[in-house]
Order: C-alpha cells, then sequence, then structure tokens
C-alpha cells in the first residue's frame, strides 16, 4: 500500500507515467459514455460537412461535397481531422461500425490532450503538480468535437513544448528548426487559426539573446512551414484553381457573423433562423454550383466587409459581444457561461501567482496562445467549441492557482 502511495506521489515528477495513467482514465471514461449513446449519434450523418466530406473521401477518394447538395471539390475544412475520421470509415465503413472507429479515434485524442498536461506544465514552469491536476480534472470533462479541436489542442501542446525546448537549448541544429517549421505548417491543416500562434512564438524569440544565426534559424522555420503547405495549396489549386491559405470558407464565416439581423452568437442565429450557409440552404448550395466554390465564398466576402463598412457600429457591438463570449462562455446559456467565468477567473487569479517566477520564454509561451489564437474568431460568430483548442491553457493555470510550483 505504501509502494502504491509512493508511485502516485511520484506522478508529478514522472510525465511519462501520468501520461499513462491520465489516458488511460480519461479514454475510459469516454469510452463508457460511447457505449451509452444512441446508435443514431454514432452513425455518420451526411447533414453536416465533417463527416459528409469524410464518407466522400473514404467512398470515391475525393475530398468533396460539403454542402445541401453535390457542389465538387471543396476546402471548407482542414484536411487533417478530415482524413483521420475517412481513414475509420475507409476501414470500418461508412455505417455503425465506421461511426463508432471514428468516435473512438476523437475520445482517444480527446484523452491526449489532458494525458499530455504533467509534461506540458514542467516544461511551462509551472510543475508538474498543476500539470497532474489539470490532466484530472479533464478526464472527466469528455469532448468529441466534430471539426478537430482536440487534435488542434494536442497540436498546440507539443508545438509549445518544442518551442521551449529551442528557447531553453537554443536552436543549434539549422535541421531542427526546418523540422519545427514542417510540424508546425503539418498543424495549420488541423487548426489555421494555429497560425497567428507560430508567428507570435517567433516573434517572441527576438525579444532574448544567445541564440545564434537567429535570422537563419527563422528563416528555415518559415521555410518548413512553406514545404509542408505546398501538397495542400497544389492540390486547391489543381482542384478549385485557386491559392489561398489552407481554408476557402473565410468569407462565408464573415457574412453569417456580419450582416443585418445578425446575432452574435451562432447558436442564436439558428433559433433566429439566420443561418445563410450551403450546407443549410438548398438554394445558396446552387449559388456554390454556379459559380464554383471559391467564387461563392469571395462573394460572401464582399457581402460581409461591404455590410461592416455601412454598419461600423453594429459591427462594433457584435465584435465585443463575441470577445466577452468567448473570455466569459455564452450568454445565452448561463450555466455554462458561469462555469466559464470561473474558469477564466480562475486561470487569471494562476498567471498572477506563477508569472512572476517564470522566464521570459516561458510567460511568451503560454500567453501567445490566449491572446493570437482567438483574433480570427472575434470576426466571426461565436460558438463555445471556438475556445477548445486553448481551453487546457486555461484548466493548467486554474490549477496553477492551488498547487505550488516546485522551490515556491
Amino acid at each position: 500500500m505504501r509502494a502504491l502511495g509512493d508511485w502516485f506521489a511520484s506522478l508529478p515528477r514522472a510525465p511519462g507515467r501520468a501520461f499513462v495513467l491520465l489516458f488511460v482514465l480519461a479514454f475510459s471514461v469516454r469510452g463508457f459514455i460511447l457505449t451509452k449513446l444512441p446508435e443514431g449519434a454514432i452513425r455518420p450523418d451526411t447533414r453536416w460537412e465533417a463527416p459528409a466530406i469524410a464518407v466522400s473521401l473514404a467512398e470515391r477518394g475525393a475530398f468533396a461535397d460539403a454542402y445541401a447538395l453535390p457542389t465538387g471539390p471543396t476546402a471548407h475544412l482542414p484536411p487533417i481531422p478530415i482524413a483521420l475520421t475517412a481513414l475509420c470509415y475507409r476501414v470500418m465503413g461508412t455505417d455503425l461500425a465506421g461511426g463508432y472507429a471514428a468516435w473512438a479515434m476523437e475520445a482517444a485524442v480527446d484523452a491526449a490532450v489532458w494525458a499530455v498536461l504533467p509534461w506540458v506544465a514542467v516544461s511551462a514552469g509551472l510543475g508538474g503538480g498543476a500539470g497532474l491536476l489539470a490532466g484530472a480534472v479533464g478526464v472527466v470533462i469528455p469532448r468529441w468535437s466534430g471539426h478537430g479541436e482536440s487534435m488542434a489542442a494536442v497540436a498546440m501542446a507539443f508545438l509549445m513544448v518544442a518551442f521551449l525546448r529551442r528557447w531553453r537549448l537554443g536552436p543549434t541544429r539549422l535541421g531542427a528548426s526546418l523540422l519545427l517549421g514542417v510540424g508546425a505548417g503539418a498543424s495549420f491543416h488541423v487548426q489555421p487559426a494555429l497560425l497567428p500562434v507560430v508567428l507570435g512564438w517567433m516573434a517572441a524569440e527576438w525579444g532574448w539573446g544567445g541564440v545564434r544565426r537567429r535570422g537563419l534559424h527563422s528563416a528555415l522555420l518559415a521555410l518548413g512551414m512553406l514545404l509542408a503547405c505546398l501538397p495542400w495549396a497544389w492540390r486547391n489549386l489543381q482542384s478549385l484553381d485557386a491559392v489561398f491559405f489552407v481554408r476557402d470558407n473565410f468569407g462565408l464565416e464573415l457574412r453569417m457573423g456580419n450582416h443585418e439581423g445578425a446575432a452574435a452568437a451562432m447558436d442564436a442565429m439558428d433559433r433566429l433562423g439566420e443561418h445563410r450557409h450551403p450546407r443549410a440552404r438548398v438554394e445558396e448550395a446552387r449559388r456554390v454550383q454556379e459559380l464554383g466554390e471559391v467564387a461563392y465564398m469571395r462573394e460572401a466576402g464582399r457581402e460581409a466587409w461591404g455590410w461592416i463598412r455601412e454598419n461600423p457600429g453594429r459591427f462594433a457591438e457584435l465584435t465585443a459581444s463575441r470577445i466577452a463570449q468567448w473570455w466569459l462562455g455564452p450568454f445565452y446559456y448561463p450555466p455554462g457561461a458561469l462555469l466559464v467565468t470561473a474558469l477564466t477567473l480562475m486561470a487569471l487569479a494562476g498567471a498572477w501567482r506563477a508569472f512572476p517566477a517564470l522566464a521570459p520564454p516561458q510567460r511568451a509561451a503560454l500567453l501567445a496562445p490566449l491572446l493570437l489564437f482567438p483574433l480570427v474568431h472575434y470576426m466571426v460568430a461565436y460558438m463555445p467549441r471556438y475556445r477548445e483548442p486553448v481551453d487546457w491553457i486555461f484548466v493548467l493555470l486554474a490549477a496553477a492557482a492551488v498547487v505550488p510550483r516546485p522551490g515556491a
């Protein structure tokens, strides 16, 4: 019994063992919940963009048909989460078995988010104890994000540790900078909003000395990102006759959040019937067929920017509400807003307590995602899932408010 107690006591200092324990517990919780869900929720449902594209990719090898009518090749969603879901469907079929496989894959990714936190916390200077507590909290917060939010969270955690290691040891090998750039570029194909976070980290490292040939290493980082983005860009050029950064749907998302009668949150617009989207409306899907996807998205963007120029006051109101809901939770669902607000306040308390003792690189590593990741989301209709890729940072900082750092 004492040996078992000693083993648990050693977990904050042993991120590898903590990962195994947290992953097994988190995956078990999610697996149990999965057995209780109705089959209708598990079966792939092509009424929505992500499973529709995944089914098309699994059955026909085409990253296509995201909308209410067949519209051909698409870049509406980033490719990596869809490709992994499509692999599950390809191996297990596009019926119930494939649905269970895809849900189990997502459960494993979400479990990994929380299992890596002791490792991340040690690298960020918050201590393995805070990471272990944050991971334990995450064990009982199961989520199955339909658009790769958990994958984005894992990618962000690994990139954060990689940059912290780079800053601690110095980027002495040119190949390591190139490889980090390739990894960062690959992560953009999980969630393009990771780009400003990576750029923030790249800019931050110019703020402290000790890095020889800093310009060359930064150039290799950028080259690696470019190389990672080339295959998908080439596919888009061949299939859609256009070059853009990963996704082509920003114009549509901007219009959905900024038009006459728009609300700050997507759920509110759903209730009002203000959901002008080619997945929800056949007439919009026909417009995609007529114009082509890229031209349709550009047209939607012009409409949105035109409305914003004509209604700057209303745009400012919507943006302020979206910013507030990002940090404080969905105003249309008070219990959820209360929980998110409490988490944000606890995270601020943790940052206030921990940051004075952290090195500048550690503070930069934690602040860049919190400040830069949400920027694009402030401009489009708010959805709670948009914050999921950085929720683990809030939980980690909240844990740091109650768990003392080693040596503190």
